[in-house]
């Protein structure tokens, strides 16, 4: 194939991404006012479940009432929370449809690896962002609602800035969870080896308290750990998937004890 063939490829594949993530719009956008109050506003009931697991180390829940002071807001966020949850949906067909893409250049030694590199990255994603939906929002929008500076001033929360930090940090962890799967794309063009990652073993616990704390500004510990702990262990993960150094491949294997004779 030519490149201009290559191109027209890759341009019915986006396009038939696009058909899947307009048909997938117009069904969420028919049935969200439905699940809006359950799903999207959960975390602003005291009947939210994670407040109800969580319950000895939150607290008691409490409602949260979510006002609206634009005009076209409720419109505007329909629209994109469908447009949202319908990107959300079609995410696996998406690297589908770049898998068909990729698929014909590589050899068949790589087409495992690259299959099972999909399939990771889809379910690392879902689990992101299902890990911040359960835990970590709710964590953070209770500790953000009851924080006063004052106690005069009366937390009145709208519903762009609660949608902004919703969406925000469902598909921050959702991608951030895609650590492993660069981590394994990265050895396997040779620019990252399993002795970098031990070496800068020390920096990376800094780094990814940082972003942790990012992440979830409560400042908490145990939010804080919530967060920390799973970045970690995908960390750690990392170390296991990707190649070794050169030099241990190159490295010969040590030969047998012959003994010493008398």
């Amino acid at each position: 194939m030519t490149f201009w063939d290559h191109l027209e490829a890759l341009r019915w594949c986006f396009f038939r991404v696009l058909i899947a993530l307009v048909a997938v719009f117009v069904g969420v956008f028919a049935v969200l006012p439905s699940i809006f109050d359950d799903f999207i506003l959960g975390a602003a009931s005291a009947d939210f479940f994670a407040y109800r697991l969580l319950g000895r180390v939150l607290g008691a829940g409490s409602d949260v009432q979510i006002i609206n002071i634009n005009v076209a807001s409720q419109f505007l966020t329909h629209m994109s929370t469908s447009l949202w949850i319908a990107l959300l949906v079609v995410f696996p067909y998406l690297l589908y449809q770049l898998w068909v893409f990729v698929k014909p250049a590589l050899y068949p030694g790589e087409l495992r690896g690259v299959r099972t590199a999909f399939l990771g990255g889809t379910l690392l994603f879902y689990l992101g962002c299902a890990l911040s939906y359960t835990v970590i929002f709710p964590i953070t929008f209770k500790f953000l609602t009851q924080y006063k500076v004052s106690a005069d001033i009366v937390n009145q929360i709208s519903l762009n800035s609660y949608m902004s930090v919703f969406l925000t940090m469902i598909f921050v962890m959702g991608v951030v969870f895609e650590l492993p799967v660069l981590a394994w794309m990265l050895s396997a063009l040779g620019v990252l080896h399993k002795g970098v990652l031990k070496r800068f073993r020390k920096h990376a616990v800094v780094a990814l308290l940082v972003l942790a704390a990012i992440i979830t500004p409560t400042g908490d510990p145990f939010t804080l750990s919530v967060v920390f702990l799973p970045l970690y262990l995908l960390y750690e993960f990392s170390i296991l998937i990707v190649r070794p150094d050169e030099e241990e491949d190159d490295k010969p294997a040590p030969e047998p004890d012959q003994g010493t004779g008398s």
